[in-house]
């Protein structure tokens, strides 16, 4: 019995729980990844903003966590001063769980990439979610407004250095077909639905509703 506890209890303590275990574990922090920390958009870091078509959206809020991707033209996220941004919301699926969080709870962080850069180049902040018809109107593609706008109030900018990128070879060549073992949205679908959606029939309308339903 007492093996058996001491097996059950083993991993705890190789668990990591405190500050300073995290200070001994990986050191002190490097001048240059302190200092490159700023409270507002600096020009450089507008250049990567200004550059990036895709970025990931964090929220927190009563039901948990979301991550989310957001994309579109580079430069659809418009740096309208050194501390504000704005957001276009476009269609998708109407979950909105981003937009769930950020009425109970204005926290929010992006995540921007660019293709073929391996910095990418993250912002803290707070938003709010606006419906202003002039903001909305500034936004217009193909004669669609955006749902909404996020107006993001900046309080930390930073860039993570390209490590990640460089070991996940993200933007190396990518195949010219859809990876075999990668499931299509319908074959999961039908997995979670027990077949009540069917794949083939799914998978085959999916790239026509998307395109007629882009922005």
């Amino acid at each position: 019995m007492t093996a058996k506890l001491l097996r059950m209890a083993s991993p705890d303590t190789h668990h990591i729980t405190t500050p300073a275990q995290l200070a001994q574990l990986f050191g002190a922090v490097g001048e240059a990844s302190v200092r490159k920390e700023v409270p507002h958009v600096h020009p450089h870091y507008r250049a990567m903003i200004e550059a990036s078509p895709f970025a990931v959206l964090a929220t927190s809020g009563p039901g948990g966590l979301d991550a989310s991707p957001r994309g579109d033209a580079a430069g659809f996220v418009v740096v309208e001063n050194p501390t504000t941004l704005l957001l276009p919301e476009r269609r998708g699926n109407n979950r909105v769980d981003s937009l769930h969080n950020l009425v109970t709870d204005p926290r929010v962080a992006l995540l921007f990439l660019i293709p073929g850069v391996g910095e990418t180049l993250r912002v803290n902040g707070r938003a709010v979610i606006s419906v202003e018809p002039a903001l909305l109107q500034r936004f217009v593609v193909n004669g669609q407004p955006p749902r909404c706008v996020l107006v993001v109030t900046v309080e930390t900018v930073y860039f993570q250095c390209a490590r990640a990128l460089q070991r996940s070879g993200l933007w190396e060549a990518v195949p010219s077909d859809r990876p075999a073992k990668v499931p299509t949205p319908g074959t999961i679908l039908s997995a979670l639905t027990d077949a009540a959606i069917d794949a083939q029939q799914y998978d085959s309308e999916l790239p026509a509703r998307q395109r007629d339903t882009l922005y």
